[in-house]
């Protein structure tokens, strides 16, 4: 990926500081995800005892990780703090008399991902939705993830491919040869990354999930509300002047159908064990089409090849 299109970290953490109010209204994508991540965990015999929710946001996947395992213990993790302030405000909102009695107050850390202030073996589970994007070489993630994990331990994780947003990374070019909109990585990549770093035979699948505004101003609102700024290091300094931005709106109108704009996120699912585990799972039950990734001169039957 080119270093115009690296995020600037300091960046990405205020936006989503001051995003955690707003986030919860517009997260309907996250929100999605996350229940088609947990989809998958249907079909995994697994019973973790700790889990860390890497990039938790304001806890909504965490709270449905305790929902599922009521034993376990869930860490959440998160850059910015206002979002981890604001998933402990929805605990304790949603608590009745007796739950604020007993309940055990939750594990929160504010951190970066690529730096895990956790010791190495202490989590059975990883659970990231949406947040490795942020990050500009996988490799640093993904080791961090492993050190962390205990021998057998599962990695569960969604981000966003190269294709997500390209309807106004498209319109935006019309106005100028700044990056404005961010750069993801493709999932080939990823599953490359998870095997330099020695996770145990990857599966990653992606679908698209097309989502519909009124105009390109909304597109732009939505981002803004769930802290999804443009962070690129070629991102312009300035404020767009309004000719500039007529020409993006004029050129993100040509996509117009039944009377909304289209907004595609290429979402990417990977999951991975430390270790060798026989309970990798290789199809999914939908009947998508899954991408595994060996080492060299370890294919099944002396061959490549995937399901």
């Amino acid at each position: 990926m080119s270093e115009a299109f690296y995020t600037d970290k300091s960046r990405v953490r205020a936006s989503f500081e001051k995003a955690a109010r707003s986030y919860d209204a517009a997260a309907v994508l996250q929100r999605e995800v996350s229940d088609r991540m947990e989809e998958r965990l249907d079909y995994i015999k697994f019973q973790p005892q700790v889990i860390l929710d890497a990039g938790t946001g304001t806890g909504y996947g965490a709270a449905r990780l305790r929902a599922r395992y009521p034993e376990a213990r869930v860490v959440e993790l998160d850059l910015a703090q206002a979002m981890l302030q604001a998933s402990r405000e929805r605990q304790q909102a949603g608590d009745g008399l007796l739950k604020k009695l007993f309940r055990r107050e939750p594990w929160q850390v504010c951190a970066d991902v690529e730096r895990l202030p956790l010791a190495d073996s202490s989590v059975d589970m990883i659970w990231s939705n949406l947040t490795i994007q942020w990050v500009n070489i996988p490799d640093s993630v993904f080791a961090e993830f492993r050190r962390v994990l205990k021998p057998e331990g599962m990695l569960m994780f969604s981000t966003l491919g190269p294709d997500t947003l390209f309807e106004l990374r498209e319109a935006f070019s019309h106005a100028d040869a700044a990056t404005h909109v961010n750069q993801f990585i493709d999932m080939h990549d990823l599953g490359d990354a998870l095997m330099r770093v020695g996770f145990a035979e990857p599966v990653m699948d992606m679908e698209k999930i097309v989502m519909t505004y009124p105009g390109a101003r909304e597109v732009m609102k939505d981002l803004k509300a769930i802290g999804a700024h443009n962070a690129t290091a070629g991102r312009g300094r300035g404020l767009m002047g309004k000719q500039a931005w007529r020409k993006v709106e004029q050129a993100y109108e040509a996509r117009r159908r039944d009377n909304a704009l289209p907004a595609t996120y290429e979402v990417v699912y990977g999951h991975a064990w430390k270790g060798k585990d026989e309970r990798k799972g290789k199809t999914l039950a939908d009947g998508r089409q899954v991408i595994e990734f060996h080492k060299p001169g370890s294919w099944p039957g002396g061959k490549p090849g995937h399901d």
